[in-house]
């Protein structure tokens, strides 16, 4: 939503100093309102969107709009007691898993730069720093989480890249909180052994 629309909130500054959750609230005031969800999770959820399907630039566009569309439509059921992130992050989850075949089938042409960051993360975990010392270039890591189980490559999507917590994974993906723990626990496993294996092919 742009400035031209602020005069029916009490200003611009209010407004960003809103929770999403009071945005919720007052979109069910004011429809309008619902533009400064928009803008706060575009960039977001489609990071999110792409990093999780690796779909093409359409892909990912036509998703991100669907998740928009449905949140919209389910905003009266919003439940109070999950934070607003927490749920639109698991409609895009649900969107991606409902889209995925269609995603997958064609060509992945969107990448998104910095997703290096995920293996110095993850090598700075204590099980791992010894194994992972190298840096790799995003490219590289991507290529690693496409080898990988798409429930571990989610929750390491989700922990270290979106940097949610167990809590928050827990309400996207509708998992008890120690399966989120074990899942992220194997998925630090899965990746740090397909790093190794690649770091071997490369001697």
């Amino acid at each position: 939503m742009k400035s031209e629309n602020l005069k029916e909130f009490n200003s611009a500054e209010d407004v960003a100093e809103m929770s999403d959750e009071e945005l919720v609230l007052l979109t069910l005031e004011n429809p309008n309102a619902y533009g400064f969800l928009i803008e706060r999770y575009e960039e977001k959820l489609t990071r999110y969107i792409l990093r999780i399907s690796g779909g093409s630039k359409e892909d990912v566009e036509d998703t991100l709009q669907d998740v928009f569309i449905s949140a919209y439509k389910n905003i009266n059921s919003f439940d109070q007691d999950l934070k607003f992130s927490s749920w639109i992050y698991r409609i895009a989850h649900n969107k991606v898993i409902s889209h995925f075949r269609k995603i997958t089938a064609r060509p992945k042409t969107v990448t998104y730069e910095g997703d290096n960051q995920l293996l110095n993360i993850l090598a700075s975990s204590e099980d791992l720093a010894k194994e992972l010392e190298r840096k790799y270039t995003g490219e590289e890591v991507r290529s690693l989480l496409e080898q990988m189980d798409e429930r571990y490559k989610e929750v390491l999507v989700l922990k270290f890249l979106e940097e949610k917590d167990y809590k928050e994974i827990s309400d996207i993906l509708e998992k008890p909180m120690g399966t989120v723990a074990t899942l992220i626990n194997r998925a630090k496993k899965q990746f740090k052994e397909k790093a190794i294996k690649r770091d071997l092919k490369k001697v």
